[in-house]
């Protein structure tokens, strides 16, 4: 009698709750997809809200394993994939909501279309920390508002996971890019190549004469929502465009209407939750993967290390607000 291959997973049984490390059935490829043995897991905010049960628009039911973004080693092909072979290197934003296993194991069985071939000079950690931040600053910029080179770009909140890489592919493709960002952050945006703003100093008017000689932004990327949103209205130019991944409340646009100026949200889960757009996702990684390997995009990374065993300690750290760039858990290696 032969028995099933196993593998290690933090589960999480209710909301809030602890992660009980279990031992459970290794899944099987099907068709269209790769089961990867998972090397890291980037752990980002949307993580910490699924884990509390607060994000109504990512629910994943429980007993869960949660974890969406993942890099690892191809371990097995299922049938009709032919872009991947065994043993290659590889990254995307998978799974941890809608019923489909997360990263936070030792396998998963992913859609192909999600993945792609990771930055070669990349470790598994700084892999396994872009592939949401990355696609939603994407879509953001180059899918809705089309950045191009010689436009002002303002992102809101720069030293953010999102933020951090729509300043660099805002750069990238030779735009003038600003971003707000508290005191304690200015030199993290500077060093990514964008113009600080104190928000806290500042009233969205004053920075829009001081940089934009009144006429306002170009493109304005918020990552905040809120209050954050609001000023965008109002630093966008005329005919410019406003983004924005976290669009929640009520807000006045007449701001935006005054100025003829556009605006779209960004609902970077909408594939992995209804299955539409997954191939698109792995286009922009490998766009990513272009970008990293010529030295444009690179990772933040807090230092500290975390396993499966330690995870509650990694959730505690961003929950605290302690993380110094992006947590990531190491799985395997």
């Amino acid at each position: 009698m032969t028995t099933s291959p196993t593998m290690q997973a933090a589960v999480l049984e209710s909301h809030g709750a602890p992660f009980r490390l279990a031992s459970i059935a290794r899944p099987v490829p099907q068709a269209g997809q790769v089961l990867v043995r998972i090397m890291a897991s980037g752990i980002n905010p949307l993580d910490l809200k699924i884990r509390a049960g607060a994000a109504e628009h990512a629910r994943h039911p429980l007993p869960a394993i949660l974890g969406i973004d993942l890099a690892g080693i191809v371990a097995a092909t299922g049938p009709g994939v032919t872009g991947f072979r065994v043993g290659d290197e590889v990254y995307g934003m998978t799974g941890g909501v809608g019923g489909v296993q997360g990263s936070l194991a030792e396998y998963a069985a992913v859609d192909a279309d999600l993945l792609a071939l990771k930055p070669a000079h990349f470790s598994m950690r700084e892999a396994a920390s872009l592939p949401l931040v990355f696609i939603t600053a994407w879509e953001g910029l180059v899918d809705r508002a089309r950045v191009r080179a010689g436009q002002t770009v303002l992102v809101q909140g720069g030293a953010g996971g999102v933020g951090s890489m729509a300043v660099q592919i805002a750069r990238a493709f030779d735009a003038q890019v600003f971003a707000t960002e508290g005191p304690a952050h200015a030199d993290i945006v500077r060093q990514l190549g964008a113009t600080p703003i104190d928000y806290t100093q500042m009233q969205v008017e004053d920075y829009v004469a001081a940089h934009t000689a009144g006429r306002g932004f170009d493109v304005v990327f918020d990552t905040a929502g809120g209050a954050s949103l609001d000023a965008s209205f109002k630093a966008v130019a005329r005919f410019g465009h406003v983004v924005s991944s976290l669009g929640w409340g009520t807000h006045a646009l007449a701001p935006l209407s005054f100025r003829a100026a556009t605006y779209s949200g960004v609902f970077t889960l909408l594939p992995l939750l209804t299955g539409e757009g997954r191939a698109h996702h792995g286009d922009i990684l490998r766009e990513a993967t272009c970008l990293a390997e010529a030295g444009r995009v690179r990772p933040r990374l807090d230092a500290r290390t975390f396993d499966l065993a330690t995870l509650d300690d990694a959730y505690a750290l961003i929950e605290q607000r302690q993380a110094l760039g992006k947590v990531v858990v190491d799985i395997d290696g």
